[in-house]
């Protein structure tokens, strides 16, 4: 053999070229709007299986996982998505579920922050990887069970159902820990409670619950820790070792104006809630809406529901660039026909004993505030009163820290919830950890970090080193950034 043939053969084969960027995504249907806005059925329709590989394979598999990074609990996206692109739904599955306790829930209301750093958005329209998510769990195996680590003969209490409290509880009944979730309410959630069944439903809730099933994991509903009982009785009395607090905002702010306490003026969330279990609410026909956030979003597009035909008006006292709320959830209701006002303020609310109207004032933005927003500046002698029948308050949420006292050390964020100033959201009092989050995805981020304070706080008491979290469905390995992670990204 030459010299030229040999080296011919010794040369590696040439890389595959990289794939072709699509940036068209493959439609999401939704529900026609004449028909969704007279009752709760499910919006966004779900994809077939052959529009979901279709859409799973305009995914380039980055090297560097941008939408691993930029997701809260470090969900390995771009794995279920090339699974699906495979047609292995049940790989998939198994994929999305073992990070993801609550990936029935995530995969309808998630903020998708993944599909925010998708490199495909650069040329066009990110991947669906929420909407991929949900087929991995439809056309999938999913009905798996959690399998917990050798008892670990330690007991660790959760205060709060919610999202964080959830995961809490699944971090560490998978590591073996007995586990208490303590909710005030009769349902599970939080403030999952809130949202509309025609994004999300209890059913979705339950149906991530169900998979605890094989874990040490207790939920006590209907305890409010602190009001029927003090927090420090469970670790000074009743065994726990542990207690992780994740109370979250189910109070809701006033406006503090004149007029608040009229026959008519509805807190968000109580309205929200008790929509959700069926209770009779009674709306009028002119319905207005004050806020700017995700709670004011479902509140308007839940009073149109209700109100047989009624027309709602959103006031915000800033622009909509400045709306907080997600902008499918934005989108959703303009489709719908909810009427928007702009840099408008309540002054009062005008009537008496029921509502008759609202009195705003103009708006100009001014300065950015601490969080960088700009200051919205009032414009004297712009007063004027939409007529309306209802207002709805969703101006924001607050802590019920009855029973959580000074010695707790909290600091309360920016938008309400209490976390613990120390390492992995330790308070003052040792055993005891406090966190939450601003949407259900980020506060199941931070309740991992809390889980892992816990673990390591426990494992030192057991003379132990912390080990990975192991894989929750039994398999023979522990967690791991997938290949090419460098470092999270956080918006």
């Amino acid at each position: 053999m030459s010299r030229e043939s040999m080296a011919s053969e010794a040369k590696p084969a040439p890389k595959p070229p990289p794939p072709k960027l699509n940036p068209v995504r493959v439609p999401i249907a939704e529900e026609p709007v004449a028909e969704r806005t007279t009752d709760f059925r499910e919006v966004l329709h779900a994809y077939s299986r052959e529009d979901a590989v279709l859409e799973a394979k305009r995914c380039i598999q980055c090297r560097r996982p941008w939408c691993v990074e930029a997701c809260p609990i470090t969900q390995d996206c771009r794995e279920y998505i090339r699974l699906i692109a495979d047609q292995d739904f049940d790989g998939a599955a198994r994929v999305t579920l073992r990070e993801n306790p609550l990936a029935t829930c995530l995969c309808k209301v998630c903020y998708h922050y993944c599909e925010d750093s998708c490199v495909v958005k650069k040329k066009g329209v990110p991947i669906a990887i929420r909407h991929l998510k949900r087929a991995a769990l439809d056309y999938g195996n999913s009905d798996l069970a959690y399998v917990p680590s050798k008892p670990k003969n330690q007991r660790v209490a959760v205060i709060g159902g919610g999202p964080a409290g959830m995961m809490a509880a699944w971090e560490l009944g998978v590591r073996g820990y007995s586990v208490t979730v303590f909710e005030q309410e009769e349902r599970l959630g939080g403030l999952m409670q809130t949202i509309p069944a025609y994004r999300m439903t209890d059913a979705d809730v339950e149906t991530d619950r169900v998979r605890f099933r094989d874990l040490d994991v207790t939920f006590v509903k209907g305890t409010k820790v602190g009001h029927d009982f003090p927090v420090d009785r469970l670790l000074k009395e009743d065994g726990y070792q542990a207690v992780f607090v994740s109370i979250g905002t189910p109070m809701h702010r006033t406006l503090n104006v004149p007029g608040e306490s009229l026959e008519g003026v509805l807190p968000a969330l109580d309205f929200l809630k008790r929509v959700n279990r069926g209770e009779p609410v009674s709306v009028g026909r002119e319905i207005v809406v004050i806020g700017g956030g995700d709670v004011a979003m479902d509140s308007v597009r839940t009073a149109l529901r209700t109100s047989n035909g009624g027309r709602v008006t959103l006031v915000y006292r800033r622009g909509r660039e400045e709306m907080p709320a997600d902008r499918e959830e934005i989108h959703g209701a303009e489709s719908e026909g909810i009427r928007f006002v702009f840099l408008k303020a309540p002054v009062r609310v005008a009537g008496g004993p029921h509502v008759e109207g609202l009195v705003v004032q103009s708006m100009e933005l001014g300065p950015p505030d601490s969080g960088g927003r700009r200051s919205p500046v009032p414009v004297p002698g712009s007063e004027e009163t939409i007529p309306c029948d209802t207002v709805i308050v969703a101006v924001g949420q607050k802590a019920d820290l009855e029973g959580f006292g000074p010695e707790l050390d909290l600091k309360l964020t920016s938008q309400g919830w209490p976390e613990g100033k120390g390492k992995g959201f330790e308070t003052g009092v040792p055993g005891i950890f406090a966190a939450g989050g601003r949407s259900v995805v980020y506060a199941m981020g931070t309740a991992t970090e809390a889980a892992d304070a816990i673990d390591a706080y426990l494992s030192a008491k057991r003379g132990e080193k912390t080990v990975p979290r192991p894989d929750p469905l039994g398999g023979p390995g522990a967690f791991a950034l997938p290949p090419g992670y460098t470092e999270p990204i956080r918006v």
